[in-house]
């Protein structure tokens, strides 16, 4: 089945929903039961089993079980975890792969937050955590430890859009891990959703998203999922259940109602970013867009290789460059609002520093800074270009 229908049929159980297409919204903390052995057996196959059978609120509803088996599907996992933001399903996708005394490693492109959680919460626990160059491929290898028990990537990384070859480092794991005491790979797959890539089919035993992005697609909601493997689903999963964490019913119903559009929405965007960013290479005030689908980008041969598209996120950078510039430049938009997250159907505009002390350690981002981060929306690509044309127009008056 190809992926424009998947998208469409992907974790439909009509029987389950008494035939209504969108599984409805279940709101449910206490499910009562016939008589005791009613109970155990709920408890058997909702706990014990993994079943999607009803028990208590917090372990599930047809409304996220709907959401669970649709990414489960898309990613090719053995299961699909629920969180309430993106964040949460980086931190606690990590949690279910070290314990004290444990060394991870950490692409140095991550997501910030991300980066915070491991320098602060982690080894506040005891949990070492090293950071490699984005372009390491199967050079990974030759930073595991004996105690190294994971390794978290994300392709292509925040703000600086490096392709890392997940093939080539899941194999390095793997095999440094052995089959006695196994290397889990993660990846964070936001940019590309499940539509474009599939980690897990590229060897990763994890695949992250937030999909407070493109699955939900309008900027309403904020849910986060972890597709995982057979090896990474018992330290996951029990990692999940033991700090109670769930998803609330109707982002789950968003979420999934998001998914069902995904696969057009992303066409296009896909579209419209290409269009602006071949434009943006024309322009003489930039020196580099940071997008892996243009043929001038340094991973363009790996994003061939393992994405199927790409989406509408990108970096720019200057050749010259101050604040004042970049601030003229984005307070004057019209098209592209000023804000967090991206994903939704709007454009968006943020400066991008990549380069401050915190961010990376090691490979050090050398460009000139600040620079932008820029998400394509859906509108008309030509109105797009011109307001970024007129906005830098204001840049260059504000560089002189």
């Amino acid at each position: 089945m190809k992926k424009d229908t998947q998208v469409i049929h992907a974790g439909q159980d009509k029987t389950r929903n008494a035939g209504i297409v969108n599984t409805p919204v279940f709101h449910a903390s206490t499910v009562v039961f016939a008589n005791t052995a009613a109970m155990m057996e709920a408890q058997e196959r909702n706990v014990k089993k993994r079943e999607k059978h009803l028990f208590y609120g917090r372990r599930g509803t047809p409304t996220q079980w709907t959401l669970q088996e649709a990414i489960s599907e898309l990613e090719d996992a053995a299961d699909t975890l629920l969180t309430p933001s993106g964040l949460s399903a980086c931190t606690l996708a990590i949690m279910g792969c070290v314990k004290a005394g444990d060394h991870l490693l950490v692409t140095d492109s991550v997501y910030e937050p991300t980066r915070n959680f491991c320098d602060g919460f982690l080894s506040g626990f005891g949990v070492e955590t090293t950071y490699y160059d984005p372009l390491i491929g199967a050079g990974i290898a030759a930073l595991m430890k004996p105690n190294t028990t994971a390794v978290f990537c994300e392709s292509p990384g925040s703000h600086t859009f490096e392709v890392q070859d997940l093939p080539a480092i899941a194999n390095a794991a793997h095999a440094k891990g052995g089959a006695e005491k196994p290397v889990i790979v993660l990846c964070d797959n936001t940019w590309a959703s499940p539509l474009f890539c599939q980690p897990l089919k590229l060897g990763c035993d994890v695949s992250i998203q937030a999909a407070t992005k493109y699955v939900v697609g309008h900027s309403d909601a904020m849910v986060g999922t972890i597709a995982v493997n057979e090896m990474a689903l018992p330290g996951v999963s029990k990692a999940i259940s033991a700090v109670g964490i769930t998803l609330a019913p109707d982002e789950a119903y968003l979420a999934t109602r998001g998914l069902r559009t995904l696969s057009v929405r992303l066409k296009q965007h896909h579209l419209n970013a290409m269009k602006v960013a071949e434009w943006l290479e024309t322009r003489p005030e930039v020196k580099r867009v940071l997008f892996p689908a243009l043929p001038s980008d340094p991973g363009h041969e790996l994003w061939k290789r393992d994405f199927s598209g790409a989406c509408g996120l990108m970096g720019v950078v200057f050749k010259r460059t101050s604040y004042d510039a970049v601030h003229a430049m984005i307070d004057g938009m019209k098209l592209f609002p000023l804000g967090f997250s991206w994903g939704g159907f709007e454009s968006l505009i943020a400066p991008s520093n990549p380069g401050r002390a915190a961010a990376r350690t090691a490979r050090p981002w050398t460009e000139p800074a600040p620079g932008l981060r820029l998400h394509i929306g859906l509108e008309d690509p030509d109105d797009l270009i011109a307001d970024l044309e007129q906005g830098l127009a204001r840049f260059n008056k504000a560089l002189v």
